[in-house]
């Protein structure tokens, strides 16, 4: 609930050998919300989920309940390009993606908007059209989310106003949402060290798109300095946002409540169970 500090935080998890086995490795991890690829995130095709599989995996959401699981879209959809054949492709993908949440139901679905070559505003036109276009071909409750990106060339997402100008002309809002990335933001230049800094970009998704419409944080620290367009996470509280900026953004209000996973490193400085502590840590 907004308001309080209580929060679920989790990790990307893998769902090698089985879908269900996610779960399993979330709670191994100690994770209160976990998020897969329900499929292989560098290929385009994927194996039909069978019945008995879909049946378990919606089991292990209701015994995982009240913990919410997250689908993140793989690596090679571009929708916003400007390559019909790719494009094409990309809507197609976005289906696919949708129909497997909507048969594993996953209640959410992170997406990048894409790269354009011809230009933002051709390329956020794109973007509108493809998820208008699969969210009235799959039916379903499964909401898509929004992920603003780290300022690389091209890059259509990369801005809170971009992102409001897609999620503002989509035509069933209903089913559109934000995930607002910490590293990417601060990649592309909004500053998230401090309460004031956090502060101000809280209050410009307030005003371009309502905090309301925010569904989830991807939690990650950034290697890059701000501004620098360098998409590289770190440990939380070991970049350059630092403890206090993953305090600030776990403490403000407009962020209160909102889910939390972590796309952190895993090596030997920490793993996943670690940053997961590090959060609850802060938020504590």
């Amino acid at each position: 609930m907004k308001g309080d500090y209580k929060r679920q935080v989790g990790v990307h998890v893998s769902i090698a050998g089985s879908l269900v086995n996610a779960f399993f490795r979330a709670r191994e991890r100690g994770c209160d919300c976990f998020q897969i690829f329900t499929k292989n995130p560098r290929g385009w095709q994927a194996k039909p989920i069978s019945e008995q599989e879909g049946l378990a995996f919606r089991q292990g959401i209701k015994q995982f309940s009240p913990g919410l699981v997250f689908a993140h879209i793989s690596y090679l959809p571009n929708l916003a390009g400007e390559k019909q054949s790719l494009y094409e492709k990309s809507v197609q993908a976005l289906c696919l993606e949708l129909e497997r949440c909507r048969t594993l139901s996953i209640p959410y679905l992170v997406t990048h908007l894409g790269h354009a070559g011809d230009g933002l505003t051709s390329g956020r036109d794109r973007v509108v059209q493809a998820i208008d276009t699969a969210l009235s071909e799959v039916s379903g409750d499964t909401m898509l989310l929004l992920e603003n990106t780290a300022g690389e060339k091209n890059s259509v997402g990369s801005t809170i106003e971009g992102i409001a100008d897609v999620f503002g002309r989509c035509q069933d809002t209903s089913r559109v949402g934000i995930c607002f990335d910490t590293c990417h933001a601060f990649a592309a230049g909004y500053d998230l060290r401090d309460e004031q800094s956090v502060g101000m970009v809280s209050d410009l998704i307030e005003e371009r798109i309502e905090l309301l419409n925010l569904k989830l944080i991807h939690l990650n620290d950034a290697k890059g300095n701000c501004g620098s367009g360098l998409d590289r996470h770190e440990h939380i509280g070991l970049g350059e946002l630092g403890e206090e900026g993953i305090l600030s953004i776990l403490h403000h209000p407009g962020f209160f409540g909102i889910p939390c996973i972590c796309e952190t490193p895993v090596d030997d400085r920490r793993g996943d169970n670690e940053n997961i502590q590090k959060v609850r840590d802060l938020m504590g």
